[in-house]
């Protein structure tokens, strides 16, 4: 009887010792805490590239024993389908992706406004053919990634001008707008930087998103996070807001400095980039705590609304089947996190 009882004894802490090691293996470490975090992100001068080219993101994660890894995307639609797939923890993509992903069922929540789309994005013509209107673009080509802001922008430009059945709109992500663009198989494209500064060499920015803003189509750039990971990790999701936020602080306490580094990642020249990073609001916690923007978890903000409207814009143009409901959004807009980090 002792024998059976010791072997049953022994059994028993090799399953233990068994599913514990496989349970680290699998992500988990011995403090609760991930091994890695997966962040997905737009080659665009925002927040998030200053934290990531000052190393914000690797010091605070490095800190916990916790490996950062970088996977980058060149436009929403991608960042999407590893969210879906859980292959990436957060994603930077603009406000239209993310009604997509909500709308498709992705279990993710909007955590953070990274910048509120200016001059950052627009339409470029090329010099000297003669499109200086809207008018003027009927019959012609225009590339812009679909599903983007920028193409939620295109669509309302050329609508309001009446155009919208007149012209001949190409799907491209930004590096094949660029190679077509200098082919001349494009006519115009509605895109963003660092891609709009290279057809701004030899073309004209004919509206940009900043105009589209001010007639009430806002957009923006968003982060996303799997809901999966911020019920498990809400602390350290707190804490990616706050590299954010330190990113942001960078920014604006030395504009010049923090260029010369973004410069550096997007293999462009310093004026360049500090071009591009004025070209987009820059929010501060507080002011994404605001009724303006995200609201506090007690009051939703307008911007709940903004992602309403787009959402039902987007179903009359057949890009989302059904549009979430106001109350789907207010919920899926999470600023829990923000006012945490403002906390520690």
């Amino acid at each position: 009887m002792k024998k059976w009882t010791l072997k049953i004894g022994m059994i028993l802490i090799i399953a233990v010792l068994s599913a514990t090691l496989m349970g680290c293996e699998k992500g988990g470490s011995e403090d609760g805490l991930p091994k890695e975090v997966n962040i997905g992100y737009l080659r665009v001068p925002n927040d998030e590239m200053v934290a990531k080219t000052m190393g914000i993101y690797d010091q605070y994660f490095t800190e916990q024993g916790i490996t950062c890894n970088f996977i980058i995307f060149d436009s929403g639609v991608d960042a999407n389908k590893a969210l879906a797939s859980g292959s990436i923890d957060f994603a930077t993509m603009g406000n239209t992706n993310a009604i997509i992903a909500l709308s498709s069922g992705v279990d993710v929540e909007l955590i953070w406004i990274h910048e509120v789309l200016g001059k950052i994005e627009g339409l470029a013509v090329k010099n000297g053919s003669n499109l200086g209107s809207a008018e003027d673009l009927k019959g012609q080509k225009i590339a812009t990634p679909f599903a983007s802001t920028a193409h939620y922008s295109l669509l309302n430009y050329l609508k309001e001008a009446g155009i919208e059945k007149d012209v001949q709109l190409m799907d491209m992500q930004t590096q094949d707008i660029v190679a077509a663009w200098e082919r001349g198989d494009i006519d115009a494209a509605y895109t963003w930087q660092p891609t709009l500064g290279e057809l701004l060499k030899n073309g004209t920015m004919l509206v940009s998103s900043e105009e589209m803003a001010n007639k009430g189509y806002v957009t923006a750039n968003v982060c996303m996070v799997q809901k999966e990971f911020s019920g498990k990790y809400p602390e350290l999701v707190a804490g990616f807001i706050k590299c954010l936020t330190e990113g942001g602080a960078a920014y604006r306490g030395n504009a010049q400095q923090s260029a010369e580094i973004v410069a550096k990642e997007l293999e462009i020249t310093p004026e360049e980039a500090l071009s591009q990073m004025e070209g987009s609001l820059w929010l501060t916690p507080e002011e994404a705590l605001s009724a303006d923007y995200m609201g506090t978890t007690e009051s939703p903000g307008h911007f709940s609304k903004i992602m309403k409207d787009t959402a039902d814009f987007l179903q009359t143009q057949n890009s989302i089947v059904t549009a979430p409901s106001q109350e789907e959004f207010d919920a899926a807009i999470n600023s829990e996190y923000i006012e945490m980090s403002l906390e520690n």
